[in-house]
């Protein structure tokens, strides 16, 4: 049987979004200067002549932003316009490792989710959607605009931001929950909330906590099951920044999980599609034993967008699945549970086991290879 073909290295597409004033710009500067070794690029779209918001991040950017003034994004140009831009960005030798698009305070987000998924460039993939929300004018900007209730329904992650301003910031927070659809809501001032949230951050120096894909790809340390590690609370200005160098508290928890043993595919579609409200992101790789003697899947999601990517197993590579789950008010014990659930040690392969799993592979979703050609069976 043939096996599906690793794809390129994709780059993730992150859609930044938020009525006007929100903070967005505030949020990306930030990212921009906690990103460590992580290089990103910028597509800014302000609504105006004069490009405020593009001016903002341009000294931080350099020549990895686009700009696109007088004009909101979703109407100025369609899904082929913006794989020019795309492709400007996504070049290797820009070196760039995330985008973010910051969409105007008036745009459409849906719409903009749709050109990033409707896009034919093959080094990008949809990174989810950033909707930022100011705390102190929620109910005033929601009044004004009840399409704000359908923008957070559509949200991958939600930023409450400017908290310290707000008269009754746990109320907004509470009303935020139910508006959104599974999304992980994340409070924040200033913008500050931790890059790993939206991206895997490649770090210079020696760091706790969330794991990044860099660590994924060191096999060196003894498999360890599942453990968490979870930071709560408020941002307390530059001085606790300072102290905890970049480890920024933003309530939010991960769970790493480590197994020798073979994931059974069917088990673990079953986890994924019931993966609970509040968890935004997974990453990893998994093993699937029999049912793939010849790849690892590589396996990205955020917030309800998945996608698995089939890479072949190196002679040097230990056989092992290693997953990161990210989200805000996860019960981490109970998910270390349920991936322990998902593992077999089964020698042999049910034979449609993979299909939940290839519906997800982008060459399986374009016809080519067809399931049961990718698909292995000892």
């Amino acid at each position: 049987m043939s096996q599906p073909n690793p794809g390129p290295q994709q780059i993730p597409v992150v859609v930044l979004a938020g009525f006007l004033g929100s903070g967005k710009t505030t949020l990306l500067n930030h990212l921009l200067h906690r990103s460590g070794g992580t290089r990103i690029g910028a597509i800014v779209n302000d609504f105006g002549a004069i490009e405020i918001d593009a001016m903002a991040v341009a000294g931080a950017l350099g020549d990895s932003t686009v700009s696109l003034g007088n004009g909101c994004l979703c109407c100025a140009v369609d899904a082929s316009e913006l794989d020019v831009y795309l492709e400007r960005l996504a070049r290797p030798s820009t070196g760039i490792d995330v985008i973010v698009i910051e969409a105007s305070g008036l745009a459409e987000p849906q719409e903009l989710v749709r050109m990033v998924l409707a896009s034919e460039h093959p080094g990008i993939v949809y990174g989810g959607l950033v909707e930022v929300v100011d705390a102190a004018e929620f109910a005033d900007t929601r009044a004004k605009h009840p399409e704000i209730d359908r923008h957070l329904a559509l949200a991958d992650l939600v930023v409450v931001n400017k908290l310290d301003r707000a008269a009754d910031g746990e109320r907004v927070l509470d009303l935020v929950r139910g508006l959104t659809d599974r999304a992980a809501v994340v409070p924040a001032t200033y913008g500050r909330i931790d890059p790993e949230f939206l991206f895997d951050c490649r770090p210079s120096e020696e760091r706790i906590g969330q794991l990044s894909f860099d660590d994924l790809h060191d096999h060196t340390g003894e498999p360890s099951g599942a453990h968490t590690c979870a930071d709560n609370g408020a941002d307390n200005g530059d001085d606790t920044d300072r102290a905890h160098h970049g480890h920024l508290h933003t309530g939010y928890d991960s769970v790493s999980f480590v197994s020798e043993v073979p994931l059974d595919p069917r088990r673990l579609m079953g986890f994924l599609d019931s993966r609970p409200e509040g968890l935004y992101r997974i990453k990893g790789y998994v093993d699937f034993g029999p049912y793939d003697t010849a790849n690892r899947y590589a396996v990205h999601a955020v917030g309800r967008f998945l996608r698995f990517y089939p890479e072949r197993w190196k002679a040097a590579d230990a056989r092992l699945t290693q997953l990161v789950l990210i989200g805000s008010g996860i019960d981490a014990s109970a998910l270390g549970k349920e991936l322990e659930a998902c593992k077999s040690d089964a020698p042999h392969a049910d034979e449609h086991g993979m299909w939940g799993v290839l519906r997800y592979v982008p060459e399986a979703e374009e016809g080519t290879p067809a399931p049961e050609e990718a698909q292995t069976v000892s």
